[in-house]
């Protein structure tokens, strides 16, 4: 399904650390930096009539400002909270109160990793949760609010 260009952008929300894709730990999360990351997002949510604003900020409380601000200029939100996932209790309580379908991404496969990234406070409160795919789980989430945004029940 193909959403209009005159919808609101789905918001692109990276956490701390993701400016230093394709340097930190090549192993883990793969040789594209955030800019590839943010050109293969911006070519596929063309290709579905969306338009995208991407942003990474390694400051809790700018990514919890975003999240506010999704509420009234975003049909969506695709947050990779990184490290933040697993301790930040205030952008879980900012993805409830955006009160917009929220995708959780995560590059690496946190349940393949150190125990403490087991849990996640965002995953109960998000629409889905896609992980261990590299930047492919970006796309897959455009996809997925593609098709949720275009339905009544958004």
């Amino acid at each position: 399904m193909s959403a209009s260009t005159t919808t609101a952008p789905i918001f692109i929300l990276n956490g701390p650390n993701l400016n230093l894709l394709g340097l930190r730990e090549p192993e883990i999360y793969g040789a594209d930096t955030l800019g590839d990351v943010e050109k293969r997002c911006a070519a596929r949510a063309a290709e579905l009539g969306l338009a995208i604003d991407f942003r990474q900020s390694n400051h809790e409380g700018e990514l919890v400002t975003w999240l506010q601000e999704a509420r009234d200029a975003a049909s969506g939100v695709i947050l990779n909270a990184a490290g933040y996932t697993h301790t930040s209790v205030a952008i879980r309580d900012a993805v409830l109160a955006c009160e917009k379908p929220v995708i959780e991404v995560h590059l690496s496969n946190p349940f393949a990793r150190e125990d403490f990234r087991h849990h996640s406070f965002i995953s109960d409160v998000a629409r889905g949760v896609i992980c261990g795919l590299g930047a492919k789980g970006y796309d897959l989430a455009l996809d997925a609010l593609a098709e949720i945004c275009s339905s009544p029940r958004s």
